[in-house]
């Protein structure tokens, strides 16, 4: 016997030998219960992780001992397209041949999609096989497949159809560059040194008996001022008590806005006075809700200022707040710029600034699929190890 154990030697001849013997086909047996994992798909963006080789490993050791128990036992292997981030990893690739998608066309863009799929999806099944995982790999699926896709349609169908899927403008996670919505969970928040610009709105009546011209608001994104339909301020904000209900003039638009009080409204912030920019903030875009206020959209998906903008139109985002800037000091209305530090949110698959962005986008009514789910595991039919997990 070797001193030392060789991997090489051993590893391949028996998974090998145990695939070719079917040992991990499951025989159905209808008087016995089932054994079952459906793998988390590993996505064909690349290789395996560490994080794949434990998660995996703990589902073969589940697997193992419910086969060894007599269990009839399958663990459903397959691959996800991980849409986006597979586009991400393939425009990347077509980058270094000096091209871009749009000069491939959608058809031969598609044929380089699964060309990468092929390619690394095959990659990653062998490394599954590496590690040793004991799959029913003539089950192997992947999640474009036809059969699947199908029954995509079918569940997003049946749902429209029961009222738990819709259709809404809602502000979302937009990706300037990547051009789709994402999830809380997919955008990154980094700290970064920024500013925080003092700006001048002028009131367009003064309250009875005072000299109050202007309110002044701190914003990070100066930009955005453009789709300001109110300012807010707290409703116990004595600074503030008496211009609820009045209105102020919007610099460089020249359009009337709104005072409202709202409790959202940290008194701490800035001056205490905050912009409301329904369209390109979630939280202004709930209190506007609140007080029916409208909004403005002043951005394409692309990242740059719309034609609702005016002279502005047309400008990068980050271009527009320089020239936003200029114009404000010439006119006098910039009070300050200081030093500010906070967290921006970035796209997690190519690094772009993430912009709040209203879109129509397709939503599930979580509630009625929530209060099913929570009964189950109140009753005791589906279990959480450890158990503290049952809450969260």
């Amino acid at each position: 016997m070797d001193s030392r154990y060789q991997p090489q030697q051993i590893e391949e001849k028996w998974y090998k030998y145990w695939e070719e013997g079917g040992y991990f086909i499951p025989k159905i047996e209808k008087a016995k219960k089932p054994y079952v994992i459906v793998i988390p798909p590993p996505n064909v963006t690349g290789i395996l992780h560490m994080g794949h080789a434990l998660n995996n490993t703990l589902q073969d050791i589940l697997i193992r001992f419910r086969r060894m128990q007599g269990f009839p036992t399958l663990w459903l292997p397959g691959t996800d397209h991980a849409g986006i981030a597979t586009q991400n990893v393939v425009e990347r690739e077509l980058s270094k041949r000096g091209l871009k998608k749009e000069d491939l066309g959608r058809e031969r863009f598609l044929e380089q999609l699964w060309k990468w799929k092929e390619e690394h999806g095959a990659t990653i099944i062998k490394q599954l096989k590496r590690l040793g995982c004991s799959c029913d790999w003539t089950r192997e699926r992947f999640t474009m497949d036809e059969k699947l896709s199908e029954a995509v349609k079918e569940v997003f169908v049946r749902l429209y159809e029961e009222g738990l899927i819709y259709q809404g403008d809602y502000i979302v996670n937009w990706c300037p560059r990547c051009q789709t919505a994402l999830s809380d969970e997919e955008v990154e928040h980094r700290e970064v040194e920024g500013k925080l610009y003092y700006i001048k709105y002028p009131l367009k009546s003064s309250p009875e008996g005072e000299k109050v011209e202007f309110l002044v608001i701190a914003t990070t994104r100066p930009e955005t001022m453009l789709g300001d339909t109110a300012i807010a301020v707290h409703p116990q904000d004595r600074r503030y008590k008496r211009l609820a209900g009045s209105k102020a003039i919007l610099p460089l638009v020249n359009r009337e806005i709104v005072i409202v009080e709202d409790r959202m409204v940290d008194p701490e912030f800035g001056t205490g006075a905050v912009k409301v920019t329904p369209y390109h903030d979630p939280d202004d875009f709930m209190l506007a809700q609140r007080h029916r206020i409208e909004g403005v959209l002043i951005m394409t998906p692309q990242g740059k200022m719309s034609e609702n903008t005016g002279r502005y139109a047309g400008l990068d985002r980050f271009a527009c707040r320089e020239r936003v800037v200029e114009d404000l000091k010439k006119e006098g209305l910039l009070v300050k710029v200081e030093p500010y530090q906070h967290s921006v949110g970035h796209c997690y698959r190519c690094e772009t600034v993430i912009e709040p962005y209203l879109s129509r986008q397709w939503f599930v009514r979580m509630k009625p699929l929530a209060k099913k789910g929570i009964e189950v595991v109140r009753e005791g039919r589906i279990k959480f190890y450890p158990s503290r997990w049952k809450k969260v």
